[in-house]
């Protein structure tokens, strides 16, 4: 089935059409939903929320741009909502910070290690990271997505890279933890 055939059925509400969408695209944005979330059981509930979300809105899509990447902010916001919540993204004299530089050894360091220390980092700092970092947002966009400003988006990623070079270098420099990162 084709892919506009597939969006057509879905906002016709077909079971069938809806199960082929979750089939083709939860593996995709599973995976972004992993990059937001804290922890694998709430990447799995974000990745559900997000397919009630499309599946109730799918409507508004207008086969203009990207489908995945209109799949894909819906993941994102879902993440985003769900850690919006008063406090989460409030800073505390973290003014000027500089900018951090993390040099990875790729062959003591593997992908799910990263992934796990990004997912350890305070709700705050793993958004900003994220957005910045990983889906190439601006400072402003972010300021906007999660309603702070633009030096607290800035404030919050030099946090996050500091934390992540932190966790790497312990990492790097003690050869038990080595051979658990492989």
């Amino acid at each position: 089935m084709s892919l506009d055939q597939l969006i057509n059925d879905c906002k016709e509400k077909h079971l069938k059409a809806q199960e082929e969408l979750y089939k083709r695209y939860a593996t995709s944005l599973f995976s972004v939903c992993l990059k937001y979330a804290s922890s694998y059981a709430d990447a799995e509930d974000i990745l559900q929320d997000s397919f009630m979300i499309i599946f109730d809105k799918i409507a508004q899509y207008k086969n203009k741009g990207s489908f995945e990447g209109w799949l894909k902010r819906i993941a994102i916001n879902t993440a985003l909502q769900r850690y919006r919540k008063p406090g989460v993204f409030n800073i505390i004299n973290e003014e000027n910070i500089p900018e951090v530089l993390v040099e990875v050894d790729e062959e003591s360091i593997n992908l799910d290690f990263l992934l796990g220390i990004i997912q350890e980092l305070p709700d705050r700092y793993r958004m900003v990271f994220n957005l910045y970092v990983l889906d190439g947002y601006s400072h402003k966009e972010i300021s906007k997505l999660l309603e702070i400003s633009d030096g607290t988006s800035k404030s919050n990623l030099a946090r996050a890279r500091q934390i992540l070079k932190d966790k790497i270098e312990v990492t790097q420099n003690n050869p038990l933890r080595k051979s658990q990162t492989k």
